[in-house]
């Protein structure tokens, strides 16, 4: 069977139909870009991967980068960070309440990934769906006075990890010295610029956007959960429904995603790769 891209019924999204991503060469992969550029986030159904294989074909997309939380690689690895929530002589294995709230992924550096790569390897019968929303969409849909208000203006974003270990139910781990001095937050542009597309798409994101620079902050925290209103509001949201073996890449620079809960009696093991980007202008 031939490759072929599915757009899906939704504000973002395709699948890729009919490709091996262990086997790809390079006219599928330059068919394979596009539509990523095209739809923000793409699904490949039935993949069967190695953690070689996974983090060899992200690696087609740009250089890898390592996680901030080590303690959650995979062993061996220093691309595969492993999200699940099994455990093994009651240690978890991976990270369990992995970004449960709206987020671009590792906003809080000054070179944010430009995309993540995440691969089923088990799935719940039940929830743990992704959500993606599409910030093209959500800046298109600003009123003419609200983007020339925020045009000019950039945003700080910030890791509070703490906040998150200290979360009712959380078993994440610490983190040593070394991490948390590596989280002094970045300042990016509240609207930026798709270095490859053009286009222009929100970048501020409840999980770590946490200020707008120079602004009171009262002010700034109005004006954020006005942006998040139309960067979160229904119709520019998509839903990925996991199967197992699925595996999904998405585009950082235009894209907010959300993992939904699941039934905690069940299984949710998957791994991620992460790829290098460039600063936000």
């Amino acid at each position: 069977m031939s490759l072929s891209i599915r757009p899906f019924a939704a504000p973002a999204g395709a699948e890729v139909i009919g490709l091996n991503v262990d086997r790809i060469d390079a006219t599928a992969f330059a068919q394979v870009h596009k539509a990523f550029l095209d739809f923000g986030f793409l699904v490949f159904r039935d993949q069967h991967l190695t953690p070689e294989s996974h983090a060899a074909f992200s690696a087609k997309f740009g250089p890898l980068k390592t996680h901030i939380l080590k303690q959650y690689l995979l062993p061996g690895s220093d691309f595969i960070l492993v999200l699940s929530n099994k455990r093994v002589d009651g240690k978890p294995v991976g990270l369990e309440d992995a970004g449960r709230y709206w987020h671009t992924d590792v906003s809080y550096e000054d070179l944010p990934p430009l995309g993540s790569m995440l691969y089923a390897m088990e799935i719940p019968p039940e929830g743990g769906d992704t959500l993606f929303a599409n910030q093209y969409a959500a800046y298109a849909a600003l009123p003419a006075d609200l983007k020339n208000r925020i045009a000019p203006l950039k945003a700080r974003h910030v890791f509070n990890y703490s906040k998150l270990a200290a979360a009712p139910g959380s078993v994440r781990e610490k983190l040593t010295p070394e991490q948390e001095k590596q989280l002094n937050g970045a300042v990016h542009p509240v609207v930026r610029t798709h270095p490859e597309t053009g286009r222009k798409a929100l970048y501020v994101n409840p999980g770590f956007t946490v200020a707008i620079e120079g602004m009171a902050e009262q002010e700034g925290q109005a004006l954020l959960q006005e942006l998040w209103s139309y960067a979160t509001a229904p119709d520019v949201v998509a839903r990925q429904v996991w199967q197992p073996h699925d595996l999904v890449l998405w585009d950082n620079r235009c894209l907010m995603h959300h993992a939904t809960t699941y039934p905690t009696q069940y299984v949710r093991h998957m791994h991620r790769t992460t790829i290098a980007g460039t600063r936000p202008v």
